[in-house]
């Protein structure tokens, strides 16, 4: 079984595809969905283990993956990384910026130590990613980022250090589109909404019964796959995207559009069903969340 991509077979083939955070979650299933297009996809991730795991799998499949354990938050570990990558392979044709993550706690709760950690993991390591790619390579020869945020739209209480960072994020990407764009660079962002992938898992096992329930407060009525938004990240690298540069794209079945005051019918099982919103699971060794039932990353 290989991955069941919608777009056409050698879309990426000679082109190099960093994917920072690739060893888990929506990292690890763009990294297949950018390898199985023929994309020679270079992995960046802290653990060896889980970086070397994905690219096992991807050259198992048929694939090519190279992989680089580095810290995106430690500027001269960024630097020395992405001239190893350019060294190898020549270029960087994309940037999967994916790295990210965060811990929830009220804002009073927030040490500034915690508040640092979460911004220099989501925004600065994102920031130096971008930059030295398009120092190292892109400035050169152009080249497409896809920077991942999140679904920030109506606040995020409970990681109010991580709405901050992704709003940062969000101003970043529409930055760069304009001063990199005279470069033949284009800089977009993908926000995904309530997406069942491994990072769920991260959170603490009492918040298990809240991450459920929440399919009822959108819309489509169930949570998007790591596939959905492995789509639109492919779709903004590719040539059918090359006029689209500084927008967000959202992936999150219209949860910011919901509204308290209106009494909103979320999709049952029956219209879950329909051919429009029916989930995409394109990603032949995609895992379930433990939280679902599933075995986890």
């Amino acid at each position: 079984m290989s991955y069941r991509s919608v777009f056409a077979p050698g879309l990426f083939a000679r082109q190099v595809m960093v994917v920072t955070g690739g060893g888990s979650g929506i990292g690890r299933c763009t990294a297949h969905e950018l390898a199985s297009l023929g994309a020679q996809v270079v992995l960046l991730g802290r653990k060896a283990e889980k970086l070397q795991t994905v690219a096992a799998e991807i050259e198992s499949d048929g694939g090519a993956a190279t992989w680089h354990v580095c810290d995106i938050r430690k500027e001269d570990a960024v630097k020395t990384t992405v001239a190893a990558i350019v060294a190898q392979h020549g270029r960087i044709d994309g940037l999967v910026n994916n790295a990210g993550g965060q811990y929830m706690t009220p804002l009073e709760s927030i040490s500034a130590k915690g508040w640092e950690a979460v911004v220099n993991t989501n925004l600065t390591g994102g920031f130096l990613m971008a930059r030295e790619c398009y120092l190292q390579s892109m400035s050169k020869r152009g080249g497409a980022i896809v920077n991942i945020v999140a679904d920030i739209w109506g606040s995020m209480p409970g990681m109010g250090h991580s709405g901050a960072a992704r709003a940062g994020m969000v101003s970043l990407t529409e930055t760069a589109a304009v001063e990199w764009g005279g470069d033949g660079v284009r800089v977009n962002a993908v926000a995904p909404g309530y997406i069942a992938s491994s990072g769920m898992d991260n959170y603490p096992v009492e918040a298990a019964p809240l991450i459920r329930a929440m399919a009822q407060t959108l819309p489509l009525g169930r949570f998007g796959t790591e596939a959905e938004v492995a789509a639109a990240i492919v779709y903004l690298l590719s040539p059918a995207a090359s006029f689209v540069s500084g927008t967000i794209v959202r992936v999150d079945g219209a949860r910011p559009q919901a509204r308290m005051g209106y009494p909103m019918k979320a999709a049952d099982a029956q219209a879950r069903e329909r051919s429009a919103i029916a989930p995409f699971n394109g990603f032949h060794r995609a895992r379930l969340p433990k939280v679902f039932g599933g075995e986890g990353a």
